[in-house]
């Protein structure tokens, strides 16, 4: 009778607390009202979204995340680790949603909703200033580039490569900060990243980098991720709404023109992703 009432009782108890666990994920939105903050996962040697500038992390997504934040009258707090590591925490629960930005691809739609577009994420060459072996993009052929680890433009890069007759030698890199250094030391021949961010780069450090253009990747855009779920649904849907408001009054193309120089005619939202 004692074995068969504590057993009652465990699976009482289980039950109370599955219970419990799935109301509080199915509330999402609540949650992050309730506790008044909205943590948010990134990788901080993005720039000019996210990066550290004299001890302080700031970028686009900095600013973006604090008028969103007024949107739904919550905080943000930052959580900053490599970008490998990224989404396995968010769907860890480490954090509500991500940054980065990511380039909205099929793959990825498969498995995460995506925000509304904030920028135009198409993926070109940053040569050494001065390199006159590479003036388009078809003359990385044979020459070692790098790229970031684990993401869509290395995907592309080596689709790219493919294309050309000898090989691109990729070499990954956890972040794009270390393959602009290595770049500017000569021990690679460029970076493939998106357009926005090496020209940001390119405007920083005049004289060292230089944009190759055209681009060589298909259009695509960058858009922060969520969990793609009932359970965050709400909370993704509320970021949608933030985002398209700021981007109808005006404070998106703003925030643009402060950290690209120029602002992006982006669509509201990116269904049919071109990879």
């Amino acid at each position: 009778m004692k074995a068969n009432s504590l057993l009652k009782g465990l699976v009482g108890a289980a039950f109370l607390f599955g219970a419990a666990v799935s109301a509080h994920a199915a509330d999402t939105l609540a949650a992050v009202k309730a506790a008044g903050t909205l943590k948010v996962g990134t990788e901080t040697a993005f720039a000019p979204f996210d990066y550290i500038d004299a001890g302080e992390h700031t970028g686009l997504n900095v600013d973006l995340f604090a008028e969103i934040g007024k949107e739904l009258g919550v905080k943000i707090e930052w959580i900053a680790l490599p970008w490998d590591g990224v989404f396995p925490a968010l769907e860890a629960g480490k954090f509500d949603v991500v940054a980065g930005p990511a380039t909205i691809t099929k793959k990825r739609m498969e498995r995460y909703r995506f925000t509304p577009p904030i920028a135009e994420a198409t993926i070109a060459i940053l040569k050494k200033a001065g390199d006159t072996t590479i003036s388009k993009p078809e003359d990385i052929a044979g020459k070692t580039i790098g790229v970031g680890k684990a993401t869509a433009q290395l995907d592309q890069l080596k689709e790219f490569s493919g294309t050309l007759p000898t090989k691109v030698d990729v070499r990954e890199y956890p972040a794009f900060t270390e393959s602009y250094a290595d770049l500017a030391a000569g021990r690679i021949a460029g970076v493939a990243n998106s357009l926005p961010n090496i020209a940001f780069v390119a405007s920083q450090r005049k004289g060292t980098f230089e944009v190759v253009l055209p681009p060589f990747g298909k259009k695509s855009y960058f858009g922060f991720i969520g969990l793609k779920d009932a359970d965050h649904a709400p909370l993704m849907d509320a970021i949608d709404a933030a985002m398209l408001k700021i981007k109808a009054d005006g404070r998106m193309a703003e925030l643009q023109k402060k950290w690209f120089g120029a602002s992006f005619d982006t669509p509201d939202a990116v269904k049919d992703p071109a990879f």
